[in-house]
């Protein structure tokens, strides 16, 4: 399994599907120990078990990133595991509600910015506390192209993932000075477990968004692993605050 981050210690949330389950597996291809954080501890350990079978090492923690005692429990379980984290990748996301601003509900606005927000803020928090203990790091978030150019239908989410690219590139002044490196990655239209839900509820505005695609299909969440990987890695050491689109053209 020795790739371009041989031994290194990673954290995945939201690990048990879809992005976050693409990059645990192209992670621990590449050399890296992966602890596998969600809170659908079920999944999370299906993860495993595939890196496992695949010759790579990793462990599963349960984790509700909206709850700063479990974040931080899990960024201790890491160290206490293996002793560092070398590379936290913030996946762990919701899509809410699709619908126009005034049709949003209040529930859906604070789930949405709770999980989406808050929870990869409160990651960062935790895992910047120890990359400066130990004098190195690097952290990858995960936005989307809503969040850089209007979206019908997802008002919400695009502007929970504003904050994300926000966040990102604030942290990565701060800290490239103290040897870490903080970006995110845009991810345009996957094909994930997500979106299979938001396919099922919203059929005609996501075949509208199919439509529209001009690459002509929608993404991989391999193809957004290997985006995750290879900012992880010393390949790009000189990269840092960016929110990197990776989304077959959708905003060019």
């Amino acid at each position: 399994m020795a790739g371009s981050l041989d031994n290194r210690i990673a954290l995945v949330t939201g690990g048990a599907s879809g992005i976050g389950r693409a990059t645990c597996l192209l992670l621990a291809r590449e050399g890296a120990k992966v602890v596998v954080a969600d809170v659908q501890q079920d999944k999370a350990s299906e993860t495993v078990q595939l890196v496992e079978a695949a010759g790579g090492e990793a462990m599963s923690v349960a984790c509700d990133v909206t709850k700063a005692g479990e974040v931080e429990g899990l960024v201790q379980a890491c160290v206490s595991r293996h002793g560092r984290l070398d590379c936290g990748i913030n996946v762990a996301g919701i899509l809410g509600e699709m619908g126009k601003i005034h049709e949003c509900t209040e529930d859906n606005y604070d789930r949405v910015m709770a999980t989406n927000t808050k929870g990869i803020w409160l990651c960062m928090k935790y895992e910047i506390i120890q990359m400066l203990a130990q004098g190195s790091g690097v952290i990858v978030n995960i936005a989307s192209v809503a969040g850089e150019a209007g979206t019908p239908d997802l008002a919400v989410y695009g502007a929970s993932k504003v904050a994300v690219t926000m966040l990102t590139r604030a942290a990565a002044v701060d800290l490239v000075a103290r040897n870490i490196r903080v970006n995110a990655i845009n991810p345009g239209f996957v094909q994930t477990a997500m979106v299979d839900q938001q396919e099922a509820d919203y059929p005609e505005k996501v075949k509208e968004y199919q439509e529209g695609l001009r690459i002509g299909r929608m993404g991989r969440p391999e193809e957004i692993a290997e985006a995750v990987v290879w900012l992880c890695s010393d390949k790009a050491s000189f990269v840092a605050g960016q929110a990197m689109n990776v989304d077959g053209a959708a905003l060019a």
